[in-house]
């Protein structure tokens, strides 16, 4: 070692245990590299820490800080710290777009998104009839800009809310097309949002269709509408279709599930502790041949839905395997307008069957055809799961 090295030591060694400030300009990229050495001590009290970081940054960083940006990042940290991609804290902001968007209204361009594992945000839903279908996004595309912003990292209430804004603003996005291996721009003039979630038709041989594309407050409400209006017509069987559905409310679904069930447990659910709670249908229900579509983008509530079809019986399940969300959130206000959405339990079909990170199997898998993807608005004289549906119906009610 030579002496120059010793000293250097010598020199460190004391600060480290004195305590102070030690400077040292490098002989190589000449910038001058401070250290504030305090006492060690491997349990440091969270205030402390928190008080001693924010102290050096105000302390030593170059630029002006926002305490206040700093702050809510801090949340989002602790609670993203958690792992689940379902548990994360929403701003005053975000909560307000939160409620706003589960009781079907809001402003902005028109799509559902979800956050992949690895932090990809994806359309899961185009509405019908809004800004971003008229430009052409379609679901599966993944969301990688947002105003010249890379949503890389990005949390998803933040991505969301800068696409959401004022009726009659711009907003630019980019996405990224897998199918067609493309990075696609797009600017979308934001509109009133008026979610509808439900969709409904009556097909040849008096089959009934309808088709969900979310649980939301008012959704049952329009299930019920269209369901009353078809029975009025005397349909034979129902298609109800979850293709593309990525859920939302439990109470929406079981309001819907108690319309089409027969009696007994549709789903149910348990927290950490262990403690079980079932949803009951009763013994009221609209007996009628049924045929449920699904596919990888069918989610959570819709798959709570699918699950107790199958397993109880009740109607076929035909398309691909689901998404596999068998965890339920919990929305929790605190006292400055912020708010918390955490998973606190996992639920299980009607077979003691967890479908977390699996999905449901369909008793039917059928594939679309050849060029079309999940998402993709297909003929109907193409659409080989619909097809399928409307055979076993047609089976079950005795149609050649």
């Amino acid at each position: 070692m030579s002496k120059k090295d010793f000293w250097l030591g010598f020199v460190l060694a004391i600060a480290l245990m004195v305590g102070g400030t030690f400077v040292w300009k490098t002989a190589v990229v000449k910038q001058w590299i401070f250290w504030d050495v305090l006492p060690f001590d491997m349990e440091m009290e969270r205030t402390t820490k928190m008080e001693m970081i924010t102290e050096f940054l105000e302390r030593y960083y170059v630029e002006d800080l926002d305490i206040r940006q700093m702050n809510e990042y801090v949340y989002y940290g602790l609670v993203s710290g958690v792992g689940d991609p379902y548990t994360y804290y929403l701003t005053a902001e975000e909560l307000d777009q939160y409620l706003e968007n589960s009781g079907g209204h809001f402003e902005g361009i028109g799509v559902e998104v979800f956050v992949t594992t690895n932090g990809d945000i994806v359309v899961y839903s185009v509405m019908e009839g809004q800004p971003a279908e008229g430009v052409g996004v379609k679901s599966l595309d993944v969301i990688v800009e947002v105003n010249g912003q890379s949503t890389g990292g990005m949390p998803l209430n933040d991505v969301v809310g800068m696409m959401r804004g004022l009726a009659g603003t711009s907003v630019d996005i980019v996405v990224y097309r897998e199918s067609v291996d493309e990075r696609i721009p797009f600017t979308i003039v934001r509109g009133e949002v008026v979610v509808k979630s439900v969709k409904s038709e009556i097909l040849d041989n008096n089959i009934g269709y309808i088709e969900l594309s979310g649980f939301k407050e008012n959704s049952y409400e329009q299930f019920k509408t269209a369901l009353e209006e078809m029975k009025a017509e005397g349909i034979e069987g129902l298609i109800l279709d979850l293709r593309g559905n990525p859920g939302g409310l439990v109470n929406a679904v079981y309001r819907i599930g108690e319309e089409l069930l027969p009696q007994g447990t549709m789903v149910y659910t348990e927290d950490k502790y262990g403690n079980r709670e079932d949803l009951v249908c009763d013994d009221i229900y609209y007996d009628i041949p049924l045929v449920v579509l699904v596919n990888g983008n069918s989610a959570s509530a819709s798959e709570i839905l699918a699950g107790a079809v199958k397993d109880m019986g009740a109607g076929t399940v035909v398309g691909t395997q689901t998404f596999g969300k068998g965890l339920v959130q919990r929305l929790f206000f605190l006292p400055d307008g912020s708010g918390l959405n955490i998973t606190i339990e996992k639920y299980y079909t009607p077979n003691e069957i967890s479908i977390h990170g699996v999905g449901v199997t369909p008793d039917y898998v059928v594939e679309l055809p050849s060029g079309y993807s999940d998402g993709d608005n297909i003929p109907l004289d193409e659409d080989t799961q619909l097809q399928k549906g409307v055979e076993i119906l047609k089976e079950k009610i005795g149609i050649s």
